[in-house]
């Protein structure tokens, strides 16, 4: 498994992506021909109106979804070549996943749900490793508490620490602070760039906040199913002319 030290130049990769729903008169081309290059070691953001792409765009990256054209690669594997079995083992092993709705168990202790992917994969964690994120993400005081038992924001933060858990190749995050208040929100941010900045790790966010996206290396603007535009290291500012020169052009499909 590629460890975080050796990770490639490009951690994530689509060509020539597209993306249909239904036939016809009905049908919806959601990514319409995606070319984009995801860099190892960066904090991107992918930002546009809504019914832009940019959900599916990140479903296709992960192997959550199956584009009708096109390719794409992770870590080096080319996504479409595996079956089922291979497919699984690529999303449990090289491949972290934040949701906006936390996807905890909660019948599970904190502790517990961080540790999940990797007792899922029969592997046993490095101590060091779960210290490390334990307390980067500032919850040791909570591992034993049920998500019930804990708020918003820091539900989400056990939720971080458990796509760091198997030290992925690339984590998608998907409006991982579209749950949270401004404060909480920025908690997970701020662990998220950290990780990023400390650990050397790969982040794909999805995201319609301008104050989530400067937080970023990079910020990528689809429309229409199309990469339209990017911006490096920017401000909220710039993010949000950016996103109000875009949403003056008659919105997309779905």
């Amino acid at each position: 498994m590629t460890t975080l030290q050796d990770a490639p130049a490009v951690a994530a990769s689509a060509r020539d992506l597209h993306k249909t729903y239904g036939s016809g008169d009905s049908e919806v081309r959601a990514l319409d021909g995606v070319t984009i290059d995801f860099r190892a070691g960066e904090f991107t953001a992918i930002m546009g109106p809504s019914g832009s792409g940019k959900s599916t765009l990140m479903h296709c990256l992960a192997a959550l979804d199956t584009p009708t054209a096109g390719g794409v690669v992770v870590d080096g594997v080319e996504v479409g070549s595996l079956g089922d079995k291979a497919l699984t083992k690529l999303r449990r092993e090289r491949i972290g996943f934040v949701f906006q709705a936390f996807n905890l168990v909660p019948t599970l202790s904190a502790k517990e749900n961080i540790l999940l992917p990797l007792d899922l994969a029969g592997r046993k964690p490095d101590p060091a490793w779960f210290d490390t994120v334990v307390d980067t993400v500032g919850l040791r005081d909570r591992l034993g508490h049920r998500p019930s038992e804990m708020s918003g924001g820091q539900q989400q933060r056990v939720a971080c620490a458990r796509a760091l858990m198997s030290q992925p190749s690339i984590v998608f995050a998907d409006e991982p602070t579209g749950n949270l208040d401004s404060t909480s929100g920025a908690e997970v941010l701020r662990f998220l760039r950290r990780s990023v900045d400390e650990f050397g790790q790969t982040i794909v966010m999805v995201t319609h906040d301008p104050v989530a996206a400067s937080y970023c290396d990079r910020v990528v603007f689809l429309r229409d199913g199309r990469v339209v535009d990017e911006l490096s290291r920017p401000s909220r500012e710039q993010i949000l002319e950016r996103m109000a020169s875009l949403q003056t052009v008659s919105p997309g499909v779905a």
